[in-house]
């Protein structure tokens, strides 16, 4: 107890005044990291729905554009040989069109992800790489997304007699060894294409934000992402 008196008194009111003000300044720029990290979250992932999910979306985006797993190639081309081209033109499209219809329904998950951030997560994601932010967000919302996508992308590929013909032609590569267990059903392969296709276009915003934030126009993102 005495000794807690001298160091009071050798701190005297001023000093104490000094401490509780940088204290209070450090939990306000915590504060501010947090902030700025949900920001940015949310940020690009209104962006990357807005840009994904409409037509052309993925199918017009060379970055994101889903195509048949590269093993799948080799009977691509045979079937264009043999004037099979419009069919697999079709079930390309028809991918990516899929893709296009689930993205919209990311958009109020990853807002409730991003606005749930911890400040220590916030805080260690300020001080990662370039895509530290998207990074966080994929390990948070890519299984609840993958379930949320998966239904509507089986709708979409019903429509399409060709997801059956994929199924069939993927099933005997994944029996080589050739294919992915995944890739092997096209609705499963779609769904994880169509989240690397958001992430990767969450990423991108997230650089356009590290690079320039005074760019932003935010100022809550300059103070966060200035420092």
């Amino acid at each position: 107890m005495q000794r807690r008196r001298w160091v009071l008194s050798a701190v005297g009111a001023g000093g104490l005044a000094l401490l509780v003000r940088d204290a209070l300044a450090a939990a306000l720029s915590q504060a501010d990291a947090a902030a700025g990290v949900r920001a940015a979250l949310e940020r690009g992932s209104v962006a990357a729905v807005g840009l994904l999910g409409k037509p052309d979306g993925f199918l017009g985006n060379p970055k994101v554009r889903i195509g048949l797993p590269g093993s799948l190639d080799g009977a691509a081309k045979m079937l264009k040989m043999a004037g099979q081209q419009g069919k697999i033109d079709e079930l390309v499209t028809a991918m990516n069109r899929a893709a296009e219809s689930a993205v919209p329904e990311a958009q109020a998950l990853l807002v409730d992800a991003a606005r749930h951030i911890s400040v220590d997560d916030a805080l260690g994601i300020l001080r990662g790489g370039d895509t530290a932010v998207t990074d966080y967000f994929a390990r948070r919302t890519r299984e609840p997304l993958g379930l949320k996508f998966l239904p509507i992308v089986t709708r979409s590929t019903q429509k399409v007699a060709l997801a059956e013909k994929y199924d069939a032609l993927a099933g005997k590569a994944a029996g080589m060894g050739l294919v992915k267990k995944d890739d092997a059903n096209i609705e499963r392969y779609v769904t994880g294409k169509t989240l690397d296709g958001l992430y990767t276009m969450i990423g991108e915003e997230e650089k356009k934000i590290r690079a320039d934030p005074v760019a932003t126009g935010s100022a809550l993102l300059k103070k966060a992402f200035g420092a």
